[in-house]
């Protein structure tokens, strides 16, 4: 497998740092573990939707957490096989996990529901309003000096 060398974008960019983080760390989780399996859907302009594969797991073993731009998924299993139980097959996978997503600036987590085995972790995207564009308004002050001087000179 070939690497991207991104060390050119280093030298000539400030204050990126956290998307030279993301992008680096995308190269390596290439090599990541795919379990559980999980979608994530743009559902509109600032709208999205990570649904994830959670079968076995009940809402009180699974745990969503955002701390710093970053969603944490976790899964443990609580259930223990009895004694009088015999698996001769096990294609259910149950066993533990930690799937981390970074998040752009302002997406906030809105919902988080179990229905059918399938995790739904609905986001948005919301700006603070001292952070949306504004319209300036623009003074003609060529023109005012204008008037005044004028209006002196009579």
């Amino acid at each position: 497998m070939r690497t991207l060398d991104l060390s050119p974008l280093f030298r000539s960019t400030v204050g990126y740092d956290r998307m030279m983080r993301m992008l680096d760390n995308a190269q390596s989780d290439l090599s990541a573990p795919s379990y559980p399996p999980y979608n994530i859907v743009k559902n509109g302009d600032d709208a999205y939707a990570i649904t994830m594969a959670v079968a076995g797991f009940s809402d009180d073993e699974l745990d969503v957490t955002v701390h710093e731009n970053k969603l944490v998924v976790t899964g443990q299993s609580k259930a223990e096989p009895s004694e009088s139980e015999q698996v001769l097959h096990r294609g259910i996978a149950n066993r533990a996990f930690e799937r981390r997503f970074d998040l752009a600036d302002h997406i906030k987590v809105r919902d988080a529901r179990l229905e059918n085995g399938l995790l739904h972790i609905e986001l948005v995207r919301e700006v603070p309003e001292a952070l949306k564009p504004r319209k300036i308004a623009i003074n003609s002050v060529a023109s005012e000096s204008l008037i005044d001087t004028t209006a002196h000179a009579a």
